[in-house]
C-alpha cells in the first residue's frame, strides 16, 4: 500500500503560480511512476504530468511551457510548480502512483491521494 497526501493548493488570480506537493509513505519502493491529474467540476479527470525512473517526464499539451513536475531525490515527494496560471486550470489535483505503468491514463494508477483544490480566478 501506498499512502498520497497533496497540498499546496489555493486561489490565485489568472497569470498566478502555485506549487502544490505530495508526500508518499509505505511502499514506494515499487512505485514504477508518479503523476499528476486534476478534474474539473463536470469534467472527466485528466492527466497533467508524470514523471518516471531517471527523471523522465511527460506533460499533457496545456502543461506544457507553464507546468513543471519534479521530485525529491528519495523520491518520496513529488511536486507540481505551475506558472501563468489560467481559469481553465480550476480544478481538484491529485497525486498518483503506478506500480506498473508510466502511461498518463487515470485506470493505469493504482494509488490516489484525496486531492487539493485550486482555483484561478480571472
Amino acid at each position: 500500500q501506498v499512502q498520497l497526501v497533496e497540498s499546496g493548493g489555493g486561489s490565485v488570480q489568472a497569470g498566478g503560480s502555485l506549487r502544490l506537493s505530495c508526500a508518499a509513505s509505505g511502499n514506494t519502493y515499487s512505485t514504477y511512476s508518479m503523476a499528476w491529474f486534476r478534474q474539473a467540476p463536470g469534467k472527466e479527470r485528466e492527466g497533467v504530468a508524470r514523471i518516471r525512473d531517471g527523471g523522465r517526464t511527460r506533460y499533457a499539451d496545456f502543461a506544457k511551457d507553464r507546468f513543471t513536475i519534479s521530485q525529491d531525490r528519495a523520491k518520496v515527494n513529488l511536486y507540481l510548480q505551475m506558472n501563468s496560471l489560467k481559469p481553465e486550470d480550476t480544478g481538484m489535483y491529485y497525486c498518483a502512483s503506478s506500480t506498473s505503468s508510466y502511461l498518463l491514463v487515470t485506470a493505469n494508477y493504482n494509488y490516489w491521494g484525496q486531492g487539493t483544490q485550486v482555483t484561478v480566478s480571472s
